[in-house]
C-alpha cells in the first residue's frame, strides 16, 4: 500500500492526513480566510509527529475541487509546490467523493448525494454508490441552482443519504433522502483513502499537471486566460 499525504483548503476547513503504513493519521481545523497560514503547518506537524519526511512517501494527494475559488487554488498550489520539492507525483481528489466516503464511513450507507453550497444561490452537485466496496460517481459533479439538481437514472433518493453543506436548500432541491447529514464538510482523511485506491488503479500525476476543478465556466476561462498571459510574459 502506498504512503499517502493529503491535503485540503476547499470549504472553511483545512486538513491534512497521512497514510502511514496502513494507518491514518489527521488533523482537522476550521480556519475561514487563514489556509495559507495554517495548511503548512499542520503539513508540518503531522510529518513531524509520524517521524517521516515527505521524501521518504509515495504521493501527494489535494483536494481539487470544487469548492471556494481561493481554496481550491492553495491546495493545488501547495500540492504542487511540495510534489516538486519531493519528486512525489500528485493524486486529485474531487470534494464531493470525500463526502461520500465520509457518510459512508460514518453511516455505513450505499447511496449518497452530496451537495456543497456553491454561493451564487448554487449548489456543487453529485450522487454517488458504492460497488465491491468501492466508490462511485453515478453522474457528472456539476454546479447547478438548487432546482435544477438531477438524479440518475434508476437512483431512489428516498433510500439515499444526502451529505454537505449544500443541504441548507432541503426545501428547494427536488429530492427528499432518508436522512441528511448537513454541518460537515469534506476531509483529509477521506481524501487519503480515496488516493489509496487511486494509486492502486494507476493515477499518479506529475506536479504539472495538478489541476483545480471549479465547474463554472467562467471560472476556468479567467484562469485559463491567466495562465497563457504567465506563459507569454516568460
Amino acid at each position: 500500500m502506498p504512503d499517502i499525504l493529503a491535503l485540503d483548503t476547499a470549504t472553511e476547513a483545512c486538513s491534512v492526513a497521512l497514510y502511514l503504513k496502513g494507518e491514518l493519521h489527521e488533523q482537522f481545523e476550521l480556519a475561514p480566510r487563514r489556509h495559507n497560514q495554517r495548511i503548512l503547518p499542520m503539513v508540518e506537524s503531522i510529518l513531524a509527529e509520524a517521524g517521516v519526511s515527505l521524501n521518504q512517501l509515495d504521493g501527494i494527494a489535494f483536494g481539487r475541487g470544487p469548492g471556494a475559488f481561493t481554496g481550491v487554488r492553495i491546495a493545488t498550489g501547495i500540492a504542487q509546490g511540495l510534489a516538486f520539492a519531493s519528486e512525489l507525483p500528485v493524486i486529485p481528489v474531487s470534494n464531493l467523493a470525500a463526502l461520500a466516503l465520509q457518510a459512508r464511513r460514518e453511516q455505513g450507507v450505499e447511496q449518497i448525494m452530496t451537495a456543497v453550497d456553491a454561493r451564487k444561490d448554487e449548489v456543487y452537485w453529485c450522487c454517488y454508490g458504492f460497488e465491491d466496496g468501492k466508490l462511485q460517481e453515478l453522474l457528472p459533479e456539476r454546479v447547478c441552482a438548487p432546482e435544477d439538481v438531477t438524479l440518475p437514472e434508476g437512483f431512489d433518493a428516498s433510500a439515499a443519504t444526502g451529505i454537505g453543506t449544500g443541504w441548507i436548500f432541503a426545501d428547494r432541491l427536488p429530492c427528499k433522502p432518508q436522512q441528511i447529514i448537513e454541518n460537515v464538510l469534506p476531509r483529509a482523511g477521506d481524501m487519503a483513502m480515496l488516493a489509496v485506491d487511486a494509486w492502486n488503479n494507476g493515477v499518479r500525476l506529475a506536479p504539472e499537471n495538478a489541476l483545480p476543478v471549479y465547474l463554472r465556466d467562467n471560472v476556468a476561462d479567467t484562469i485559463a486566460e491567466r495562465e497563457k498571459a504567465k506563459l507569454a510574459k516568460g
